[in-house]
């Protein structure tokens, strides 16, 4: 049982880095970096969010659904 929860959180930190080195782009307006999300994929947003809330506290760097406007 602990080695299925190793494995999921191993899952989930890998799934979260992928999306954010995949997705991330420095805003002009403030020169923060954010990590944008597919405009269609809220679930994403959601089951992510815990890991953007970590990855701001310790490297400043934001979450956006869509592209900034």
């Amino acid at each position: 049982m602990k080695r299925i929860l190793v494995v999921l959180v191993a899952i989930y930190i890998i799934g979260y880095l992928t999306l954010r080195i995949m997705n991330s782009e420095v805003w002009d307006e403030d020169g923060r970096t954010y990590v944008i999300y597919p405009e269609g994929a809220i679930a994403l947003y959601y089951v992510f969010r815990p890991a953007a809330y970590v990855d701001d506290l310790l490297t400043g760097t934001g979450a956006h659904i869509g592209p900034h406007q």
